[in-house]
């Protein structure tokens, strides 16, 4: 099974008159859609974008895995537990909410900051918060959420470039940026695919670069 999702099929949301512009790929807040809750561990995908000086406020979190990767930007990360960070383009930011966690997130720059943020349902809920950021992460270097069971991976392709899909029971595929095509489906940015017990999927790369998120999701 093979599930396209486009761009302009987001829910928005966020809050335009303070300089937040959210899309939501899943069902959100107000956006109640019964059928749109889950694919897999995957509850959320949200696509932010935050004017110079906007931001979310102090904000609780519990029992999610929330992964955060910068399109373009700076996003200042401050939490309860004492961490404060610049997270920058190619770094992948995770925080483990736990049983509570509280944190902000702002653009401080001078720049427009867009940033795509996904959560993830915890295998176990509970326990006590983490937080992790790598910089610069690698594309040969999958990135694994142990507590939801799930793994990212982050391709950078160049025009007529391949690259394998994992086989996995499920797979998350969000294009950031570019053009690619998967099967018989042409991508674009914010353009995403959910795909269920399928094998030997790849992307092509169209137009470049391109930058895509794939999860790879356990049953």
């Amino acid at each position: 099974m093979m599930d396209v999702r486009r761009a302009d099929e987001r829910y928005p949301g966020g809050d335009p008159a303070a300089g937040i512009e959210t899309r939501h790929a899943f069902s959100f807040g107000s956006h109640y859609d019964p059928d749109n809750l889950r694919f897999g561990a995957l509850i959320a995908c949200n696509e932010e974008r935050l004017a110079p000086g906007a931001g979310f406020d102090e904000h609780p979190h519990s029992h999610t895995e929330i992964v955060t990767w910068v399109v373009e930007g700076r996003l200042t990360h401050r939490d309860s537990q004492g961490h404060e960070t610049t997270v920058r383009p190619g770094d992948v930011q995770r925080l483990s909410a736990a049983g509570g966690v509280r944190h902000v997130e702002r653009n401080d720059g001078t720049a427009p900051l867009t940033f795509v943020q996904m959560w993830l349902a915890p295998l176990d809920p509970g326990g006590d918060p983490s937080y992790e950021i790598v910089h610069g992460i690698a594309d040969s270097t999958p990135y694994a959420v142990p507590g939801a069971g799930a793994m990212l991976h982050v391709r950078r392709l160049v025009p007529g470039e391949r690259t394998a899909v994992p086989d996995a029971p499920r797979a998350y595929v969000h294009v950031v940026r570019g053009t690619v095509r998967m099967g018989p489906h042409e991508l674009g940015p914010g353009d995403a695919v959910r795909a269920a017990d399928e094998k030997d999927l790849e992307l092509l790369t169209l137009t470049g670069p391109a930058e895509v998120l794939i999860w790879e999701l356990s049953a």
